[in-house]
């Protein structure tokens, strides 16, 4: 059987290729979107639909990953064009009303907010699906199954559609033409081991490509699971070994960068590319999230 083409659209988050994508695929009524990505980049998404001759309102689906801000949060702006969103039972109150998610969001990131993120609008109630762990989404002729995935975040779902799952942030943050992943760890539900136990049924899946949301669809499937382990086992080592020492917030944040960069460049990425891994995936906030999980998990 023939795949159904699935579109990668990039939404040039501030201005840079390869951070964020939303996948657009079609068929006869059913246009279905997953990941709307944030308000700041709804310029881009319109571009990116014009270009396969759509517009907002043609969209009738958005199947959201999960509720971080540079997943969702064009997701209310698109419900009000018309299109229906599913969105993680955990993640579904937020979307109705995201005060807490915002206010939370403004602590981490103050004035930079509106420029970042733009608009984060709430979806209306009856624009909003509920999707259920397990149970197929039928969409016209399209199927997708939405699986529990906790790990990054307790609100994340895997969507499997024909031989590729839409793999969000447990999948991982790749960027085109560059045999290197980095593992997005930010608070506050870091949690290293349902990670793991998150990556074991991508396995099960036996997927042929894996598509993360940062950014692209690729087919070495099996090299991008083994490497989100890798990378969250040695960033568990790491952390160990950091703690000992009882570091501030800023020194750890200092030394993780310090262990990330160096890595980066130990491969040969360019100042470029290190800037967008950067932007989809900031190193700081995956400090703060392995100081949230040691604090939370590991000595809770």
């Amino acid at each position: 059987m023939a795949q159904t083409r699935i579109v990668t659209l990039d939404l040039n988050f501030q201005g840079r290729q390869h951070a964020i994508a939303s996948y657009l695929i079609r068929i006869s009524d059913a246009v279905v979107l997953i990941e709307s990505g944030p308000g700041s980049t709804l310029s881009s998404l319109e571009a990116g639909l014009a270009s396969e001759g759509l517009s907002a309102r043609d969209l009738t689906h958005v199947l959201l990953t999960h509720i971080h801000l540079d997943h969702a949060g064009a997701a209310g702006w698109l419900a009000n064009q018309g299109a229906e969103i599913y969105v993680h039972p955990i993640g579904a109150p937020h979307m109705l009303n995201p005060e807490k998610l915002l206010a939370s969001a403004a602590r981490i990131y103050g004035e930079r907010m509106d420029s970042l993120w733009g608009d984060f609008l709430p979806v209306p109630e009856n624009k909003l699906q509920v999707a259920k762990d397990g149970q197929e989404i039928e969409i016209g002729d399209l199927r997708f199954l939405p699986i529990n995935t906790p790990g990054h975040a307790e609100h994340h779902f895997v969507y499997q559609f024909e031989d590729v799952v839409f793999c969000g942030d447990v999948g991982g943050v790749r960027i085109p033409g560059y045999q290197y992943l980095r593992v997005p760890m930010p608070p506050p539900e870091l949690h290293i081991e349902r990670w793991k136990e998150s990556l074991a049924k991508l396995r099960a899946l036996q997927p042929a490509r894996l598509a993360p949301t940062h950014f692209g669809i690729y087919e070495d499937v099996d090299w991008q699971l083994n490497e989100i382990e890798k990378g969250l086992d040695s960033a568990a080592r790491w952390l160990e070994q950091a703690m000992q020492d009882e570091p501030a917030i800023e020194e750890l944040r200092e030394s993780f960068t310090r262990w990330v960069l160096d890595e980066g460049k130990s491969i040969g990425l360019s100042d470029e590319v290190i800037k967008t891994y950067e932007l989809a995936n900031p190193i700081g906030m995956s400090a703060d999230g392995l100081l949230r999980y040691w604090k939370k998990v590991k000595m809770g």
